[in-house]
């Protein structure tokens, strides 16, 4: 598997990337019906580890890699890593929001703070739970529009500019 100077994969597994966003998804749900606030700051520590390291680094990562994608049965299904990194890191950017205004509601009370980590947290369920039950990765497609746009340079992401150097990436490692 081709590495970037990050470490983030150029090639993921979609199937292990649908995963992940499941266990996020099962966090946020908590997060969000217990007002369990303190799990966003959890959340934000491992999208931060993510985006800047690679799912190596992520705990969450690690543990469906380990413990969860060995008992799925589906083939490895290649996808491109720069758009899952986008990702990751919108997810960093949601979730140290959310621990930020949870911690404004704690020193403050501020009631608009409760409802901002609120808000948030609806967002923290939507994203993962389009992710893992219908594979539709938004930061993706947030990634794709810069892209199409030019903000993001195609270089960044050849694999997503041409398809079949996923399968030839994917032969490889």
């Amino acid at each position: 598997m081709q590495m970037s100077a990050s470490r983030f994969p150029s090639v993921v597994d979609d199937v292990t990337v649908r995963l992940i966003a499941a266990v996020v998804l099962v966090i946020a749900v908590v997060a969000l019906a217990t007002s369990q606030w303190w799990l966003y700051a959890v959340l934000a520590v491992d999208f931060s580890l993510r985006a800047a390291f690679g799912p190596s680094a992520s705990p969450i990562a690690r543990l469906v890699q380990r413990w969860i994608r060995p008992a799925v049965p589906a083939a490895r299904r290649p996808t491109a890593g720069p758009p899952k990194r986008f990702a990751a890191t919108i997810g960093a950017v949601m979730t140290v929001a959310a621990t930020v205004l949870w911690v404004v509601s704690l020193v403050t009370g501020s009631t608009g703070a409760v409802v901002g980590v609120v808000a948030i947290g609806v967002v923290m369920v939507l994203f993962p739970a389009l992710e893992s039950i219908f594979g539709i990765c938004v930061g993706c497609i947030m990634f794709s529009g810069l892209m199409r746009l030019g903000v993001i340079p195609e270089e960044v992401c050849l694999d997503c500019a041409d398809i079949t150097r996923r399968s030839r990436a994917q032969s490889v490692g």
